[in-house]
C-alpha cells in the first residue's frame, strides 16, 4: 500500500462519454417551461468550458452516495457508498452502485476523494478497486477505516491511500479540490470545494453545525463565507434532515443524559447500544464510566473494528484500566459493568439482537440490566427495532429508547443549518443531494425561500447527468447507472428476475414434478412424482397431489400422442395446467418446476 500526502496526478485526454452525444436534452429543472436559448447564445455557450455531474447514487435514496465531477475530460469521483437491503431485497446482503461508466472511463478517472469514514460513504470501496486501482484521498480517520475495510477484502497492499487534512487542496486533473472541516457524527468529516477553470462547486457531504463538538473544533463557517464571496457555481448539499425544523442538538446533550441516566442505572449493569462509527458517542460513554467507576467492554466484530482504528489514531482515549474483554464479564457485579454494543437498527445478526434472542454466547440479559439504545430507527427499520426491544423488555430489562430521554442527536444539518450554509456561499446554483425524493422537494424549497429562482434549481435521479458554467445548467442524457446486489460472494449475479423468484418462492412455496420419459416414443416411463415445499402439508392434501398426478400424466400422454418431443414445450404444458389446477383448488400460485428426463 503507498499512503502519500497530497498526491498530486496529470491528465489524460480522451474524449469524454457525455461529448459523444449529438444533442443534449432539455433542462429537467424544479420547474419546467424554461425559456430556450438564442442560437447566438447557444454558440457562445458551446465555446464556454463547463463542468459535468454525474450521479451513480444517493438520490433518490438514503446511502448507496458516490458522484462523479468531470471538467476538460477529467473525472474524479466523490464517494463510493453502498446501501443495505430492503425488506424485498431477499437473501442480499449489500447494494452497491453500478460502477460501469467508470470501468468505460478509468483513464480518465484521477482520483477517489471521501467526505468521512461512514458505510453509506466508503461501503463499496472494496468493490471498486477490484475493477479499477485509482488513487483514493481522505482525511486520516477515513483512510484508516478504508484501509482496515480493505484488509478484509485483500487490497489493502496494491491501494494507494493518500491522507490530507482540512484545509488542504490537492489538484485532480484540471481540478483543484479543497477540504473543508465540518461536523458529523463521525471525527474528521469534510465538505469539499471544487475549483474549476468554469467556477467552484461546493458540496458539504454529510454535516451539522456544533458549536460544542465532542471531537475538534465546530464547522469552519469563515471558509464557506469566503467561498460566498469570492463565487460559488453550484451548491450541493445534503437533505436528509431538511423536514426537521430547527437546529440540531449539540452532542453535549448526550453527555449529560448519560450522566443522569447512569445514576438512575443504579446496581444495574448498563448495556449501552450506538453505531459503531459513532466515535464521539463512544468516548462519551468511556467518560461517564469512569467517573462512576464502572470498566467497559465491547461487542460486535464492527464496533471493535472501528474502535481498534480509532484508537490507534488517536480518535479515542480509552484508559487500559477502564477496558475488559468480553469475556470477563462475569468477574465483576452488575454496577461495575457498562457494554457497549451494536444493534440500535434490530440487525438479526446483531450483538444486541442476539442478547435479545438468547442467541448471544457470552452475553445472557435479564432483570439486572439497565439498556440504553443511543440512536434512533433509520426510516423503515422502526418494526424491527421495536421488535428487539419487546424481547428485551419481556425477559425483565428496563430499556430507555425514547427520544425524550435525550441519548442520541443526529449528525445531520436541520433546516435552520441548511439555511445558513445556502446564506453563507450564496450559490447560482443548487442541486440538493442525499435523500429520497420528499428531502430533495423539501430542500428545493427551501432554497426557493431564500430567493433562489426555480431554474437554477435541479432535482436529479440515479443515472442523470448535469452540464453547467456560469450562464446555464442542464441536462444531458444519462449514463448507465443503478444498483447492484451482492449475495455472499456473488456480486452482481442477483437481479430482478432472481429476487422476483425468491419472493414467490416464499410467498407461495414449490411444487416439483419429477417424470422419466422414453426417448424414442415419448411415453412415460416412471412418475411423475410431486415433491412440495412450503406450499401445503402434504399429508393432508393427498387429494390435490393425486388430482396433479394425473393432470401431468395426461399432459405427458397427450404430448406423445402428438408426437411432441421438444422439452421446453413439454414443461410449459405441464406448469399450465398445474398452475391452474392449483389456483382453482387453493387459490394459490407457487412456483412450478417440472424436472422431465429422457432415457
Amino acid at each position: 500500500m503507498n499512503v502519500n500526502y497530497k498526491k498530486q496526478h496529470g491528465t489524460d485526454r480522451n474524449k469524454s462519454y457525455a461529448s459523444k452525444s449529438a444533442k443534449s436534452k432539455p433542462a429537467k429543472h424544479y420547474r419546467s417551461g424554461t425559456s430556450s436559448k438564442k442560437k447566438s447564445q447557444s454558440h457562445q455557450q458551446k465555446n464556454k468550458p463547463t463542468i459535468r455531474i454525474m450521479f451513480l447514487g444517493g438520490l433518490n435514496e438514503i446511502g448507496k452516495n458516490i458522484t462523479l465531477f468531470e471538467c476538460n475530460n477529467d473525472i474524479f469521483i466523490l464517494d463510493c457508498g453502498m446501501a443495505f437491503p430492503d425488506g424485498d431485497m431477499l437473501g442480499v446482503d449489500l447494494v452497491i452502485p453500478d460502477f460501469t461508466y467508470i470501468e468505460q472511463n478509468v483513464d480518465r478517472i484521477r482520483g477517489l476523494v471521501l467526505t468521512h469514514g461512514h458505510e453509506d460513504h466508503i461501503g463499496s470501496i472494496p468493490f471498486l478497486l477490484e475493477k479499477v486501482n485509482i488513487p483514493i484521498y481522505g482525511t486520516a480517520l477515513t483512510i484508516g477505516l478504508v484501509g482496515n475495510k480493505l484488509k478484509e477484502y485483500g487490497l489493502y497492499n496494491k491501494a494507494k491511500l493518500n491522507v490530507v487534512n482540512a484545509g488542504d487542496t490537492i489538484k485532480l486533473g484540471c481540478m483543484k479540490v479543497e477540504f473543508i472541516h465540518v461536523n458529523h457524527s463521525i471525527p474528521d468529516s469534510v465538505a469539499i470545494a471544487i475549483h474549476t477553470e468554469v467556477g467552484t462547486i461546493v458540496h458539504t457531504g454529510d454535516f451539522k453545525i456544533d458549536f460544542t463538538p465532542i471531537y475538534g473544533g465546530m464547522i469552519d463557517l469563515a471558509r464557506f463565507a469566503e467561498l460566498g464571496k469570492e463565487g460559488v457555481l453550484a451548491l450541493l448539499a445534503e437533505s436528509t434532515n431538511v423536514d426537521k425544523p430547527g437546529y440540531t442538538m449539540t452532542e453535549q446533550t448526550v453527555s449529560e443524559s448519560f450522566e443522569r441516566l447512569f445514576q438512575r442505572a443504579e446496581n444495574k449493569r448498563i448495556i449501552i447500544a450506538t453505531f459503531a462509527s459513532n466515535i464521539s458517542r463512544i468516548q462519551q460513554i468511556v467518560y461517564c464510566a469512569e467517573k462512576h467507576g464502572r470498566k467497559v467492554a465491547f461487542s460486535g466484530r464492527s464496533m471493535l473494528n472501528y474502535i481498534g482504528v480509532a484508537k490507534e489514531l488517536g480518535y479515542l482515549d480509552i484508559p487500559d484500566e477502564v477496558v475488559i474483554d468480553i469475556d470477563l464479564l462475569k468477574r465483576y457485579s452488575n454496577d461495575e459493568i457498562v457494554l457497549v454494543t451494536t444493534g440500535t437498527q434490530g440487525e438479526p445478526m446483531s450483538a444486541l439482537s442476539r442478547m435479545a434472542y438468547s442467541d448471544h454466547k457470552k452475553v445472557e440479559v435479564g432483570y439486572g440490566d439497565f439498556i440504553i439504545i443511543s440512536a434512533n430507527p433509520i426510516p423503515g427499520n422502526e418494526k424491527t427495532v421495536g421488535n428487539v426491544v419487546d424481547e428485551l423488555l419481556k425477559k425483565g430489562c428496563e430499556v430507555v429508547y425514547e427520544s425524550m430521554y435525550e441519548v442520541h442527536v443526529s449528525g445531520h444539518a436541520c433546516r435552520e443549518e441548511l439555511k445558513i450554509i445556502h446564506g453563507l456561499t450564496k450559490p447560482k446554483f443548487f442541486i440538493p443531494v442525499h435523500g429520497e425524493q420528499k428531502h430533495l422537494r423539501k430542500h428545493a424549497e427551501l432554497a426557493l425561500s431564500m430567493g433562489m429562482e426555480h431554474k437554477n434549481i435541479f432535482i436529479g435521479d440515479v443515472g442523470n447527468v448535469v452540464e453547467l458554467n456560469d450562464t446555464y445548467l442542464k441536462q444531458l442524457p444519462s449514463v448507465q447507472a443503478g444498483k447492484v446486489f451482492v449475495d455472499g460472494l456473488g456480486v452482481g449475479d442477483v437481479g430482478s428476475i432472481v429476487l422476483r423468484d425468491r419472493k414467490h418462492l416464499g410467498q407461495d412455496g414449490l411444487v416439483i414434478i419429477v417424470a422419466t420419459l422414453d426417448t424414442e416414443n415419448g411415453n412415460v416411463i416412471s412418475g411423475p412424482d410431486i415433491v412440495s415445499r412450503g406450499f401445503v402439508y402434504v399429508r393432508e392434501s393427498e387429494d390435490l397431489f393425486d388430482d396433479v398426478r394425473r393432470s401431468v400424466s395426461n399432459v405427458l400422454y397427450d404430448c406423445a400422442y402428438e408426437n411432441i418431443h421438444d422439452w421446453s414445450t413439454i414443461k410449459n404444458r405441464v406448469k399450465d395446467d398445474v398452475s391452474k389446477l392449483i389456483f382453482e383448488r387453493t387459490r394459490r400460485n407457487p412456483m412450478i418446476l417440472p424436472i422431465i428426463m429422457d432415457v
